[in-house]
């Protein structure tokens, strides 16, 4: 009778994920606004609960903290995105011109091994028609994508709801976040409402420690990086300074990303003088030590639990999936089946499997 009352919830936590999946699946067009407000809603909340400390009501410290939150966003977006559009526009117009330049200053030190390999030599012709195809291509392709999207009106409705719906559900969750958490906390099955409570402790200090530390990351290297090449006097130093900042989230490819696109960048405006390539270069390499033993160590730190390599996995899956929705969440999903998985090989360790003859 155990055996099968055990099975039959086993069948029911498994058809619940298979739905909430299928549901997921179904309604990632518009899911963005309500996964947003989720996140925002998150990162904030400490801020609330310190406000409540103080002696202002839950309502009235979500009301503060959603108007300044709104305040901020809104300014931030009409000071740095304008510019930051024209910056972009002028970038992808002027990059088979760069990429060529580039190019001509790499040639004379990559000819001698084309020669070896038997390879035809480069003409600036051909690269320069390479080039302007391949840019041709991508903006094809980019232009095809956003006609998509504009046609089945994802992208107006997911637009209106950022400017609209994402304010009021962050304002919602965090003004009844404690009601909801104490609401999903009644509804665990009584067995084992300990352990999901213990999991759910350690997925969320995970999820805290990563989300909330990894973005001040990814914002303080956007600054060091866009400051940096800016002040080197690098063409579109800050466009490619922020894209450096803003992907550093995932593992290695922020940085890479950037220091292609900013030596490329180098490499056609400063030579001869070698100096502003070396400029260039330092920036990166401060933003890396920084990185590496100032701003991940204090602000992220090893106790999350999170491999590069599953926080990579996590992102490539989690955006085949479910696209940007999936991107979204697939840090905080990763964490959960980190201290999942983890719980069940202790479990597994101190069972009879495990252990089988062997004394304890």
């Amino acid at each position: 009778m155990g055996q099968s009352a055990s099975a039959g919830r086993w069948r029911f936590w498994v058809a619940a994920a298979a739905v909430f999946l299928l549901l997921l699946w179904l309604l990632n067009d518009i899911l963005l606004p309500f996964v947003v407000g989720m996140v925002v809603a998150y990162f904030l909340d400490p801020v609330v609960t310190r406000l409540q400390r103080t002696g202002l009501s839950r309502a009235m410290a979500t009301t503060l903290v959603t108007i300044l939150a709104v305040l901020v966003a809104v300014g931030v977006v009409m000071a740095i995105l304008p510019p930051l559009f024209g910056q972009i526009h002028s970038l992808v117009v002027s990059a088979p011109e760069y990429f060529v330049k580039a190019m001509g200053r790499i040639q004379p030190l990559i000819e001698p091994l084309r020669i070896r390999l038997g390879l035809e030599p480069l003409s600036v012709h051909n690269l320069q028609a390479e080039a302007t195809q391949w840019a041709g291509k991508g903006l094809a392709f980019a232009g095809g994508i956003a006609g998509m999207l504009a046609q089945r009106g994802v992208a107006i409705i997911n637009l209106l709801g950022l400017l609209f719906i994402t304010p009021v559900v962050t304002f919602y969750l965090l003004r009844d976040w404690e009601k909801i958490l104490a609401a999903i906390d009644s509804a665990l099955p009584l067995e084992h409402a300990d352990t999901i409570r213990k999991l759910t402790r350690e997925s969320n200090a995970a999820i805290a420690g990563y989300l909330r530390g990894q973005a001040l990351v990814c914002l303080a290297l956007a600054t060091i990086y866009g400051v940096g090449l800016t002040l080197v006097d690098l063409q579109f130093g800050l466009v490619i300074g922020l894209i450096a900042g803003a992907i550093s989230f995932i593992p290695f490819v922020g940085t890479f990303v950037g220091a292609v696109m900013a030596l490329g960048m180098a490499l056609a405006q400063f030579p001869p003088e070698w100096i502003g390539v070396g400029k260039v270069a330092a920036v990166f390499l401060v933003g890396q030590a920084l990185e590496g033993n100032v701003l991940s160590p204090k602000l992220v730190g090893d106790r999350v639990g999170l491999h590069p390599v599953w926080i990579m996995f996590a992102l490539l899956a989690g955006g085949t999936l479910f696209g940007f929705v999936g991107v979204l969440i697939a840090v905080p999903v990763a964490a959960v089946l980190g201290v999942i998985v983890r719980h069940f090989i202790g479990r597994y360790r101190e069972s009879a499997l495990y252990r089988g003859g062997a004394s304890s």
